[in-house]
């Protein structure tokens, strides 16, 4: 292949002790991984050990940092946080249980879903903007090293964040529409890569979890 190639690695986090509650965890939720996340860290690690890996970005929240730097250990760079890449603002939602989620918020979910994001999620952020906040991360990361790519003109750039801002990359990269996010799921720990080149985006995996 002619020219430089970029690969963007997405890495949806570990898991924490809301997501084995069911909790619904957004921007404003600080929490760590818990042990099954910290095994999830390791081996997507070693998983990614052999790529030539040449920067590592996260959310600064916690458990996308932690996971990040399980990654970053393996090859020689550091981990960089960027609050651009921090997950969904959910707002009155933070912190309550999915379950209880369906009664108390019964009618907001119905308009979520029918709208598929289009608004706010109870005075948080809507998926578009969460999407025009992290297109401009990754803008920047592009300017910054699809000419920095190694002898072998190929590079991979590892982003670590949530399962709402890897939707919001993948989507926008691949020019989906935004109302799309409810048919797609990311599992905790899921790799999706995407491959670019001057002919474009592809995407050549979504959520492998096999490792």
């Amino acid at each position: 292949m002619q020219g430089d190639l970029l690969k963007l690695v997405l890495v949806r986090h570990g898991e924490t002790k809301w997501n084995r509650e069911g909790r619904v965890q957004g921007a404003d939720s600080d929490i760590e991984l818990n042990d099954i996340g910290l095994e999830q860290a390791r081996r997507l690690g070693g998983f990614l050990s052999c790529e030539n890996v040449i920067a590592v970005y996260a959310s600064p929240m916690q458990r996308a940092v932690a996971t990040a730097q399980a990654i970053a250990e393996h090859h020689s760079v550091s981990v960089e946080a960027d609050e651009g890449l921090k997950e969904i603002m959910v707002g009155e939602l933070e912190g309550i249980s999915i379950s209880n989620l369906r009664s108390t918020f019964s009618q907001f979910l119905k308009q979520w879903w029918e709208e598929r994001g289009a608004i706010e999620a109870a005075s948080g952020e809507t998926f578009v903007e969460l999407q025009q906040r992290v297109w401009k991360v990754v803008e920047r990361l592009l300017e910054r090293h699809q000419t920095d790519c190694g002898h072998d003109n190929s590079g991979v750039v590892v982003i670590v964040s949530h399962f709402f801002v890897t939707l919001a990359i993948i989507f926008k990269a691949l020019d989906l529409p935004a109302d799309c996010f409810t048919r797609f799921r990311v599992d905790l720990g899921g790799v999706s890569v995407l491959e670019v080149n001057e002919h474009g985006v592809r995407l050549l995996t979504f959520n492998d979890n096999t490792y």
